[in-house]
């Protein structure tokens, strides 16, 4: 009862104050490949979880097979170059992940030191990625930059991309840390040793387990970043 009642009061000072619930949450635009768009047919992806742990609305723009160095003019704007995903929009926080699909599709992960520089440089400053990254940073949205599942103790299809994998993150850490509006979200450490329980039957997608607590992580990087928002809206939608 008392805590109806406090919900009741709650809202009467939202309106009193003229701010509304649409107002108030943190507006969060997702991009990027299969990471984020899996199982969204089901409503059980990424986004899907970023909205339930937080009580707010979430544009997935997110496509499988999509990546950054992608030329296809017709198929890029419809998503398949991860730039061209973005919509015009007065975002609160865009949660971003790529590359995986520039390295593994486009050189195998195979003498790749070419194309990881041009997605992003040594030092976290020039390349694909951060040119996205800056332009984002640049309509005011804070950047969430989500990185890969790892395969430890299964060998995957995607097993001799590990180097590469961990070069690519160490890279964006970097990006990361020139900007306190860019947030690098490492998965390497979430799955256990041996555990299959956390990819599709593939070993490479993420399985319903994964992407749930995928978007449990960003939703526990807006909320550190945000809490007043966040708390607000998650009080009105419980």
């Amino acid at each position: 009862m008392i805590k109806h009642v406090f919900r009741l009061v709650l809202l009467a000072c939202m309106l009193m104050t003229g701010v509304s619930q649409a107002q108030a949450e943190p507006r969060i635009l997702v991009m990027g490949d299969s990471l984020l768009a899996m199982h969204k047919l089901t409503g059980r992806s990424v986004s899907s979880s970023v909205e339930r742990e937080l009580g707010v609305r979430v544009t997935d723009m997110s496509v499988a097979g999509a990546r950054f160095l992608y030329r296809l003019p017709i198929t890029g704007a419809l998503g398949l170059n991860i730039t061209k995903q973005y919509r015009q929009g007065d975002w609160d926080w865009a949660v971003l992940n790529g590359g995986g699909n520039d390295l593994w599709l486009g050189c195998g992960c195979m003498r790749c030191g070419g194309k990881l520089d041009r997605l992003i440089s040594r030092d976290g400053r020039r390349g694909a990625i951060p040119g996205f990254v800056s332009r984002l940073r640049q309509s005011g949205a804070q950047v969430i930059y989500v990185g890969y599942l790892r395969t430890p103790g299964i060998t995957s299809p995607v097993e001799h991309c590990t180097d590469e994998g961990a070069e690519m993150d160490r890279r964006v850490a970097l990006l990361a840390g020139l900007d306190r509006g860019v947030h690098f979200l490492p998965l390497a450490d979430m799955v256990p040793h041996g555990d299959r329980s956390y990819h599709g039957i593939d070993l490479i997608h993420p399985s319903f387990k994964a992407s749930r607590m995928i978007g449990q992580r960003i939703a526990d990087v807006i909320a550190g970043n945000d809490p007043g928002t966040v708390s607000r809206n998650r009080l009105l939608t419980e």
